[in-house]
């Protein structure tokens, strides 16, 4: 269970569903009028939710070293 949320799969995942939740919340409020304040502040949401899965999709894994003796 632990493997599947720290790994790079689950982590692609997340950020997935976060920018769907996060554009369908300022769907939903937009939808029933937001004034110039919320809208920057959805569209933060919803920009910092697509900066942070593509972060995680660019990022490069870590190199695991082998150590000989």
């Amino acid at each position: 269970m632990h493997k599947i949320l720290f790994s790079q799969e689950g982590a692609e995942w997340a950020t997935a569903i976060l920018v769907f939740v996060c554009g369908a919340a300022a769907g939903h409020y937009a939808s029933e009028g937001m004034n110039a304040v919320q809208w920057a502040g959805a569209a933060t949401a919803v920009l910092g939710s697509v900066t942070a899965a593509v972060a995680v999709r660019v990022w490069p894994s870590p190199v695991r070293e082998t150590v000989d003796e």
